[in-house]
């Protein structure tokens, strides 16, 4: 029987959750979909922010849940109105998708992993960001951010997705959301895919 891989040291884990929590105590971003629980909101940022900056995703993102705030709203709208919304925002192929996924919902979204991902042009990363930052659940997953950060500081390269799920589901803290929230920022502000601004990380002392 296989031993299952693990990525992570007790005591080095120990010392980076510290850091990252300690840090985003003090520094962490302030958005508007971190200050909801609502998992339409949270469905459409998420969405939103694949493939496109922050700085063009919060008044999109204001001004989409201002035309459609309910995914009831959205699931009765006219695709030709949703990507008239959507303009500015790009890959137009994620408001398709969106309004797909409202439409299948019948007014309620689902409140699980499984039942997130099985809505149309969902993912399984996108289910997990939904479960862990609407309804509080403890799951791991990682967008390109997360993979960077915990690739470069446990195995000193950025990580596969596979590879980053499992670092994150070893280090997993009691309030997920948050870690998410702040391993995002890190990887925003400090450990970008070029250029990283190692001297100012946070996790500088503890990265491989």
């Amino acid at each position: 029987m296989l031993r299952k891989q693990v990525y992570t040291e007790r005591g080095h884990a120990r010392d980076v959750r510290r850091r990252v929590s300690r840090w985003y105590s003090g520094q962490g971003r302030d958005l508007p979909w971190r200050r909801t629980r609502d998992p339409y909101a949270v469905l459409v940022s998420e969405v939103m922010l694949q493939q496109t900056q922050v700085s063009r995703v919060v008044p999109a993102y204001r001004a989409f849940l201002a035309r459609f705030p309910t995914v009831r709203a959205l699931a009765r709208a006219s695709l030709g109105d949703v990507l008239r919304a959507w303009r500015g925002l790009g890959y137009n192929r994620r408001a398709r998708d969106l309004h797909r996924a409202a439409g299948s919902s019948r007014g309620r979204l689902p409140t699980t992993v499984d039942g997130l991902d099985a809505l149309p042009g969902i993912g399984a990363y996108t289910a997990g960001a939904v479960a862990c930052f609407a309804h509080g659940r403890r799951v791991a997953f990682a967008d390109t951010n997360v993979r960077r950060v915990l690739g470069r500081v446990f195995l000193g390269r950025v990580a596969t997705e596979r590879e980053a799920v499992a670092i994150d589901r070893e280090l997993l803290p009691r309030d997920a959301a948050r870690w998410h929230h702040a391993l995002m920022d890190i990887g925003a502000l400090f450990c970008r895919a070029r250029s990283p601004r190692c001297d100012e990380c946070p996790l500088a002392p503890a990265c491989r």
